[in-house]
């Protein structure tokens, strides 16, 4: 809920920005408050604090303060905080590691609701899996590649658009396109999307799901996380996919049964005598 917050930030209104800046600071007390109480606190109106509400995604004061307190119940969730100059060296190392726990808690929290049984479904019987993500995106998409082909399924990892585009505008009915990306906002990425999608492949995005890929994907792994990629290498979002990525895998060899522990047995086994670099 937090991380909401701090995201929809820019786009609120001067009153609501200062009401946010206030559940930012004090999370515990807006949670316990009624509304006329978090309205004098803001210096606001309370048709303003609802409007607030609203605009971050909620149907009004009561949900706020529900989603609000389950939020803070959770274990290990932290309030962003950016790494500035004036930090000491633990102090940047804390900031880091709370940002990354934060990120894997809340995609955990929404872990429930995502379409790991639809996306199985169509990944099982798929003639191949291409994993698409460009710039930091590419690392996962790439490390995805490697976990899955283990399991038997044919797998190749685009990290460039130019060769995204042509594999899409290629694929078939049989093919389950997996495309990789923090903001969701690249119009080549969605352009791949739409171009499998023409062909009858399967589209799944791991991504921001209020993003342009979101929309045109026909299975979206919403994975909402706040990273500033404008100033620093996205870390915490990479992790977060990396980790969707992971059960996804689980899940399909938990599919596939015996099948998919042969070939995870076979494929440990080719490399078990290999000679290790001096």
């Amino acid at each position: 809920m937090l991380a909401i917050i701090e995201q929809r930030l820019p786009d609120l209104s001067r009153t609501e920005q200062r009401i946010a800046r206030w559940v930012l600071q004090h999370p515990r007390e807006a949670a316990s408050s009624k509304l006329a109480a978090v309205a004098s606190a803001c210096d606001a109106s309370e048709p303003s604090v609802i409007r607030f509400c609203r605009h971050i995604g909620m149907r009004g004061f009561r949900e706020f303060t529900m989603r609000l307190t389950e939020s803070l119940s959770r274990p290990a969730v932290f309030v962003h905080r950016n790494v500035s100059r004036d930090d000491s060296t633990i102090d940047a190392v804390a900031k880091v590691m709370d940002t990354s726990i934060r990120a894997l808690v809340n995609v955990r929290a929404s872990a429930t609701s995502m379409p790991f049984e639809a996306a199985v479904a169509t990944m099982k019987t798929a003639r191949q899996l291409t994993f698409v993500g460009l710039g930091g995106s590419g690392h996962v998409a790439e490390d995805a590649c490697h976990k899955f082909f283990r399991l038997g399924v044919p797998c190749n990892a685009i990290i460039d658009a130019p060769t995204a585009l042509q594999s899409a505008a290629i694929a078939s009915s049989a093919d389950v396109l997996i495309i990789i990306s923090l903001s969701g906002t690249s119009p080549a990425l969605a352009r791949v999307a739409q171009l499998a999608a023409e062909r009858q492949a399967t589209v799944i995005a791991v991504t921001d799901p209020d993003s342009l890929l979101a929309n045109t994907a026909g299975i979206l792994f919403s994975c909402d996380v706040l990273d500033d990629a404008s100033i620093y290498t996205p870390m915490s979002s990479r992790l977060a996919h990396l980790a969707v990525l992971d059960a996804l895998q689980t899940s399909l060899a938990l599919e596939l049964g015996e099948t998919a522990l042969q070939h995870l047995q076979a494929t440990k086994a080719a490399i078990g005598h290999e000679p290790r670099d001096s």
